[in-house]
């Protein structure tokens, strides 16, 4: 991408914690120009060869169950191909049709369909507490209820139907674990830490709650969870996604449909609204995470850079010295020269010095347009 054609997140750096999907969600991330940090916060295990799930498929075959709730697509799949794996796929398929039978939205439905059955009922939401509503709405009181696990368990859910009267029988289609390889869950963790990611996105609860987990082993949950309820847009697909996050007091954004393609388009808007944008030497400046549009064209800038151009966008116009520029240096030490190597490199990445004006033996400040004040979010 050159500096004259860029995308709605060029500038910006967007970590992605999926495991599934992930090559989907990143394709939709960068063809809009974000850069990318991948890091799986969890990976998923089948359990086709799992006496827990076995244990469950057979003993719904041999007592049928009165309802049986798919909670997703790819579990209801994985369930259905490891019980034709045991041998007993074709009686689980017919005890399925003699039940009523729950899909939690349109991606369950069908993989549903897909095996040849059909649902009695779905939500348009994808909401488990809409489902748990028209249960407990018709009553649940001595009915036998498979729930099919989406790879954490469901307390609320279970705990609200014993309630009701009903007994739940577990379906642990898969589980999730942490990642193999936590090495890209650590980057990611150190660059949220030091401010170099604009927005986190999440696809999964488990995903969320994995992330926060590893950056408490490693003692930087505060520092996590300071940048995510400050600088750092948390991006959920959907409500449930967001709940490990807003139990932290993190606020989280969410598409109206929830879905990948829904999910990037919100970034596509939110993150250029969170822009500082400055009127400065007959120049629109728009500061966005590692880069600056200037009057529409796209300047790549060193971190280093990104830093003085931060510091100085705090108070534009306003001298800010060289000491207090040195400190806002990433590992400068205390050679005041540092500043002068970085504003140098600073300029020359702009492509227009006159943006910034030297104060001598004061410092430096932004040369921001007579009369005009600033517009956008610092």
């Amino acid at each position: 991408m050159d500096d004259a054609t860029h995308g709605p997140l060029a500038g910006f750096t967007v970590g992605v914690t999926a495991a599934r999907r992930a090559d989907e969600l990143i394709a939709l991330l960068r063809r809009r120009g974000a850069a990318v940090i991948h890091a799986p916060a969890l990976r998923i295990v089948p359990l086709a060869d799992d006496t827990e799930l076995m244990a469950a498929t057979k003993e719904l075959v041999d007592a049928p169950p009165d309802v049986v709730v798919a909670t997703t697509a790819i579990g209801f799949r994985g369930w259905i191909e490891a019980a034709d794996g045991w041998g007993i796929g074709e009686e689980l398929l017919a005890r399925l049709r003699a039940t009523e039978l729950l899909a939690r939205g349109p991606k369950v439905k069908g993989a549903v369909r897909a095996a040849g059955l059909v649902e009695d009922w779905s939500p348009h939401s994808e909401s488990l507490a809409e489902v748990l509503d028209r249960l407990l709405t018709g009553g649940v009181d001595g009915r036998r209820i498979a729930l099919q696990l989406h790879g954490e368990p469901l307390p609320g859910f279970v705990e609200a139907l014993r309630a009701g009267g009903a007994e739940v029988v577990p379906v642990p289609v898969y589980r999730w674990m942490p990642p193999e390889d936590l090495a890209p869950l650590d980057r990611l963790l150190d660059a949220l830490a030091v401010g170099t990611v604009d927005a986190l996105s999440f696809t999964s609860a488990p995903a969320a709650a994995s992330l926060l987990s590893r950056a408490g082993e490693r003692g930087l949950r505060e520092a996590v969870l300071e940048a995510l309820r400050g600088p750092v847009l948390a991006a959920c697909v959907g409500p449930v996604t967001a709940l490990p996050l807003q139990a932290e007091g993190v606020e989280t954004v969410q598409p109206e449909r929830f879905r990948l393609g829904p999910l990037v388009q919100l970034l596509c808007k939110e993150l250029p609204g969170r822009a500082r944008v400055l009127p400065v030497a007959g120049h629109r400046l728009e500061i966005r995470g590692h880069a600056v549009l200037v009057d529409d064209l796209l300047r790549p800038v060193p971190p280093a850079g990104m830093a003085l151009l931060a510091a100085l966008a705090r108070r534009p116009g306003w001298v800010v010295s060289r000491a207090e520029l040195l400190r806002a240096l990433p590992g400068a030490g205390r050679d005041e020269h540092a500043v002068e190597t970085a504003m140098a490199r600073l300029r020359a990445a702009l492509g227009a010095p006159r943006l910034i004006q030297t104060v001598v033996k004061r410092g430096y400040r932004l040369s921001l347009d007579a009369g005009e004040t600033s517009s956008g979010c610092g």
